[in-house]
C-alpha cells in the first residue's frame, strides 16, 4: 500500500510539473465530444477524449503488469 501511495504521488508531480504542456494539447476539444451551451449553462460530454484516455490507460497497464 505504501509503495501504491508513493508511486501515486510521483504521478501527480508529475502532471503538476507537465500540466502547462499539457493544457496545449487538443484533448477535450475533439470531435465527437459534445457541447451543449445555452443562456444560463454549458454541458460538456467528452465522449471521444473518454474514449482516448481509456485506451491509453489500458494499453499502459497491460503493459506494466507483463
Amino acid at each position: 500500500m505504501q509503495k501504491t501511495l508513493v508511486i501515486i504521488g510521483i504521478a501527480i508531480i508529475i502532471i503538476g510539473l507537465c500540466w502547462p504542456y499539457l493544457a496545449k494539447l487538443p484533448i477535450g476539444r475533439l470531435p465527437g465530444d459534445i457541447i451543449i451551451g445555452r443562456p444560463n449553462m454549458r454541458i460538456y460530454i467528452p465522449i471521444t477524449t473518454m474514449i482516448i484516455v481509456s485506451v491509453a490507460l489500458s494499453v499502459i497497464l497491460w503493459i506494466l503488469r507483463r
